[in-house]
């Protein structure tokens, strides 16, 4: 993990999310205070209902806070941007283009206006290698199976070199075995690009195997981060050394502690 400690890269100060909704008002999310360093991968983790999506969201600046702030690279978040690229668990691809030409909206949507075309489609390509489906690149979704439409979508969020990964539980979808491999390739891929990441998560043992640090949130409504553990795992990391690595057990149990004996949701 590569990180300044001078100043935050992600900056999340005093954040509340209030939602008026036909039933009333619902605080979703208060007092909420984070700091992300650049090159960090931070996982969110909670149970139902305790704001891990609509924090990404906020992140991501597809919602406002009702109140506080969020700052990326010391610039306010006052909406979308290209250096915060997001995958969703549903990878959202056209189903009429090919594998290439959804990256290739993506490209052309931060670079068009000052490269050729020819270099696009390079970047497309190239961010479709990156997650090893340079093979696919002419098939249309509905040809390959989930967990390659998702490795599309990883692939269209990094095509357009964003500062930061976001991700809301981009694995949940998908077998176990799918989901363990695209782990894997997850953290080769960030350790290339030495991507910012922060991943929504209900899974602890992804959470552990992925993450710099947990961020464990409180239950809802009005949830909040309850605590923040760090990983203490070296990189490159083997789920397979990782299994008896006390540290590694360690790390789980603290999660595992948190969610289910002091946040234990209710029924």
């Amino acid at each position: 993990m590569s990180t300044t400690r001078s100043t935050p890269f992600i900056q999340v100060q005093d954040a509340e999310m209030v939602f008026h909704t036909r039933k009333g008002r619902f605080h979703a999310l208060r007092d909420i205070r984070l700091e992300i360093q650049r090159g960090e991968f931070i996982t969110l983790i909670g149970h139902s209902g305790c704001g891990k999506s609509t924090l990404l969201n906020l992140i991501a600046g597809l919602a406002r806070p009702s109140s506080g702030a969020l700052l990326c690279d010391q610039r306010e978040i006052a909406g979308p941007g290209p250096e915060r690229a997001v995958v969703f668990q549903n990878h959202s691809l056209l189903p009429w283009l090919s594998c290439l030409d959804n990256v290739l909206l993506a490209v052309e949507s931060v670079f068009a206006a000052r490269e050729s075309r020819s270099s696009l489609v390079r970047r497309a390509e190239a961010a479709l290698a990156l997650v090893g489906m340079a093979h696919a690149a002419h098939k249309r979704p509905q040809e390959v199976s989930g967990g390659m439409k998702q490795r599309v979508g990883i692939a269209r969020a990094l095509a357009m070199e964003p500062k930061v990964l976001l991700m809301d539980e981009p694995f949940g979808a998908l077998d176990a075995l799918t989901r363990a491999h695209l782990q894997d390739e997850l953290l080769r891929i960030v350790a290339q690009t030495q991507s910012t990441v922060v991943m929504v998560t209900h899974d602890v043992d992804e959470a552990v195997l992925l993450s710099d640090r947990i961020v464990m949130m409180t239950n809802g409504p009005a949830a909040t981060i309850g605590e923040i553990h760090a990983v203490d795992l070296p990189r490159p990391r083997d789920r397979v050394q990782l299994a008896e690595d006390p540290r590694y057990l360690l790390a789980r149990k603290a999660v595992i502690d948190f969610l289910y004996t002091r946040h234990k949701h209710a029924a």
